[in-house]
């Protein structure tokens, strides 16, 4: 079931029609009555202007949001942040058409140099750095002005305060106003996520805190794996199918061992190639 917000702004559950229509947070969708049960059908759905996907352990494809303009990777001081789990959102939303930028939380904590590092990286390969603290209050504002005309999407790892956020962002949050819920079976939980209109204008999807993350390989470009800094260096390397590991001439390479390129964002991105070509051979016929 899915709850869907009206054109005349009331919610009301739906059940899609048929089984084959999938439906996920952030969609446009058809609706008519169903006078026999009581409740709407969900009939079809508007062209999804952008769609982010995950893959399974199996590497297969699994849609998980639609229509999304901005995505915001969420980390904090603490729990320690693991940047290569940000890296493959930023990969995933590069990859599928979108924008994307950091949002640091907690920022009351300060920052550890080390952390500090890593973020001017990020920065300086052209992301977005925004700041709050959902604690104090600190940078709501900006974040809400941000936002305006947006469809952004928080995702990030558990307790790095993404609700906390939207109950600052939407007071009425917890209540299942204007929602768009899809609930999906884990193996011992239950994971939702949720669509809210934000007050200021825009909308908000929060998701479920994650401990790892892995793009959609479908999406992801074979020789960049959806790295901005390693889609830039590439032109200059000496091959031109070169896949930046020990190929002579490398440009990504060059770059790395002169520190001009993050190394941790070097080896980020040669993790996810790894994984990419894990995922794929389990996506072999009768795999």
């Amino acid at each position: 079931m899915a709850r869907v917000r009206l054109i005349n702004g009331a919610e009301q559950l739906a059940r899609p029609a048929r089984r084959e229509l999938l439906v996920v947070c952030g969609d446009q969708v058809l609706c008519e009555p169903d006078l026999q049960h009581g409740e709407l059908r969900i009939t079809g759905l508007l062209p999804r202007r952008t769609s982010l996907y995950r893959s399974s352990a199996r590497g297969r494809s699994e849609l998980i949001a639609a229509n999304v303009s901005l995505l915001l990777v969420v980390i904090a001081p603490l729990p320690e942040p693991d940047l290569f789990v940000a890296d493959r959102y930023l990969a995933a939303a590069e990859c599928a058409g979108m924008r994307a930028a950091l949002l640091l939380n907690k920022c009351e904590l300060g920052i550890a140099p080390q952390l500090a590092l890593q973020l001017e990286a990020l920065e300086n390969a052209g992301y977005a750095l925004l700041r709050c603290s959902a604690q104090s209050g600190a940078g709501l504002d900006e974040l809400a002005a941000r936002l305006k005309g947006e469809t952004a999407m928080l995702v990030g790892q558990s307790g790095v305060g993404k609700s906390s956020i939207l109950r600052l962002l939407v007071p009425d949050s917890e209540a299942l106003v204007g929602d768009l819920i899809r609930e999906e079976e884990g193996r011992h939980t239950t994971t939702t996520s949720r669509l809210h209109r934000l007050p200021g204008g825009g909308e908000l999807i929060d998701s479920p805190g994650v401990r790892d993350f892995a793009p959609a390989i479908e999406q992801l470009d074979a020789a960049t794996c959806g790295f901005v800094e390693i889609a830039r260096l590439a032109p200059q390397c000496r091959f031109s199918d070169c896949a930046h590991l020990r190929e002579p001439g490398c440009a990504v390479r060059a770059a790395v061992e002169s520190g001009a390129l993050c190394a941790r964002r070097y080896e980020s991105f040669r993790r996810l190639g790894r994984l990419r070509r894990e995922l794929s051979g389990m996506r072999r016929p009768g795999g």
